[in-house]
């Protein structure tokens, strides 16, 4: 219900990534201590979607860029040749660019094509259809084009999750299947079961092993 609200403003103005940053890290603060969690908690535990336990929050800093990237791609693919020329003054700061991210995610989804479809997981081959870039129109391309830059956000996140050696342990767990928590779930549980919960996967319950640490 807020992220909606929150998210007009930011991509309606030019509002550089580092500030969303900054709100999403004071949003972090007050999730936490909601969740009955530890200040040190990673963010990757809220927001990453491959991690052993999903929870239902989102980032506002992805969402903030995948709508400027579906502004773009919309701006892109304008039939109004004055509309198009609109795309150089998207401006989303240093840090991260929306038109390379674009151009990067646009080239990620052309190589896939060129490789082909792969098997990731147990499932015979063919159990999956693969959409192709060459193949498929403007607004199936804007959706592949968001979707490649949900994937690279979240891998950067399983990718800083496995340089944590105590909060990243559950990158090394093969075995485990994933449990995904949904809002209904969360209201419905006991505050304690879900600080406890959290706690648990992330190996921040107040052992002696970490007491001492």
């Amino acid at each position: 219900m807020l992220i909606p609200k929150l998210l007009c403003p930011l991509l309606v103005y030019d509002i550089c990534s580092t500030t969303v940053g900054a709100i999403e890290a004071k949003i972090n603060k007050y999730s936490r201590k909601w969740l009955g969690v530890p200040p040190g908690l990673s963010d990757v535990a809220m927001y990453c979607r491959k991690a052993k336990l999903k929870l239902p929050m989102k980032s506002i800093l992805e969402e903030y860029k995948c709508g400027k990237a579906r502004l773009l791609t919309m701006l892109e693919e304008s039939d109004d040749p004055v509309v198009r020329t609109v795309q150089s003054s998207l401006k989303t700061g240093r840090k991260w660019k929306i038109t390379e991210a674009v151009g990067e995610a646009k080239d990620c989804l052309k190589m896939k094509e060129v490789i082909g479809q792969n098997q990731t997981d147990h499932r015979g081959l063919g159990s999956t259809t693969a959409k192709w870039w060459s193949k498929t129109e403007s607004k199936e391309k804007r959706d592949m084009i968001i979707d490649e830059i949900r994937n690279k956000e979240d891998s950067t996140r399983v990718q800083k999750a496995a340089q944590q050696p105590q909060q990243g342990q559950w990158t090394n767990w093969d075995t485990a299947i994933q449990r995904s928590l949904t809002w209904n779930d969360i209201w419905h549980m006991a505050p304690l079961r879900i600080s406890f919960l959290i706690r648990s996967v992330y190996d921040l319950l107040p052992s002696n092993a970490n007491l001492v640490r």
